[in-house]
């Protein structure tokens, strides 16, 4: 993959939960299961959304649900066709899409 693509990205918060699971768990499988090209997972130190209450790795925070972001980037229609495997799962939570240009991209030769 190289040249425009479209960056599908997803913030969700560390508690959210899908069936017992972890949500961020459930959002890469069924990426995977699209077969679409890759999925990462990123881990916030702290942030706030819709609720404006801040979540923060600080020692005297009482806060432990810190935000996620998962990133996947494909060819867009790809996406827009994924987007219906994600309504059911997000309840809260912000979905974004935007155009990215992808200069390298390979997998690992072993």
């Amino acid at each position: 993959m190289e040249g425009p693509a479209t960056r599908l990205t997803i913030y969700i918060g560390e508690d959210d939960h899908w069936h017992h699971k972890p949500l961020y768990h459930e959002i890469v499988r069924r990426a995977r299961d699209a077969g679409l090209a890759g999925a990462s997972v990123l881990r916030g130190v702290e942030g706030y959304g819709a609720s404006s209450l801040i979540h923060t790795t600080r020692i005297l925070s009482l806060s432990e649900d810190l935000p996620l972001v998962i990133v996947i980037i494909d060819d867009e229609a790809k996406l827009r066709t994924f987007l219906p495997r994600l309504d059911e799962l997000i309840g809260e939570g912000l979905v974004t899409l935007d155009q990215v240009e992808v200069v390298r991209h390979g997998g690992r030769t072993e």
